[in-house]
């Protein structure tokens, strides 16, 4: 499942990128050589800014439709546009992980991150099947 956002796009040129704004995330911006890269890069951006929406308990607002988006006064003359965010980006549920690991890797990260990082690396260790050092 996904879901598409509008953004706007100024087009870029020889010697300026491509800008891209998602309107609905306030501050929420990119830029790319190409038009390609822009819009990876929004993509990128608008998860980043989802995601530190909903750790910080930021509202998320209900998406523009292009209508609304095509009408704004500071983009004249911008392109309209939709990306698409994987719909799972969206959902902020809260799920317990149970993860076992051998005390010398706890031990090992524990004297090299602060507890918090270190569950959440080790956590992404588990995912990965690939141990690694913070």
């Amino acid at each position: 499942m996904s879901s598409a956002l509008s953004i706007l796009i100024e087009e870029g040129s020889d010697t300026t990128a491509f800008s891209v704004v998602v309107p609905d995330f306030p501050g929420c911006f990119s830029a790319g050589d190409t038009l390609d890269e822009a819009l990876d890069a929004a993509r990128e951006a608008a998860s980043a800014w989802l995601d530190a929406a909903l750790d910080s308990d930021t509202p998320v607002p209900a998406p523009s439709t292009l209508d609304q988006v095509r009408r704004l006064a500071d983009y004249k003359g911008w392109a309209v546009g939709v990306i698409d965010l994987e719909g799972d980006l969206f959902d902020d549920t809260i799920e317990r992980l149970n993860i076992t690991l051998p005390a010398r890797d706890i031990d090992d990260h524990a004297n090299t991150c602060i507890f918090s990082q270190c569950l959440n690396h080790l956590s992404h260790c588990v995912f990965l099947v690939t141990p690694t050092m913070c």
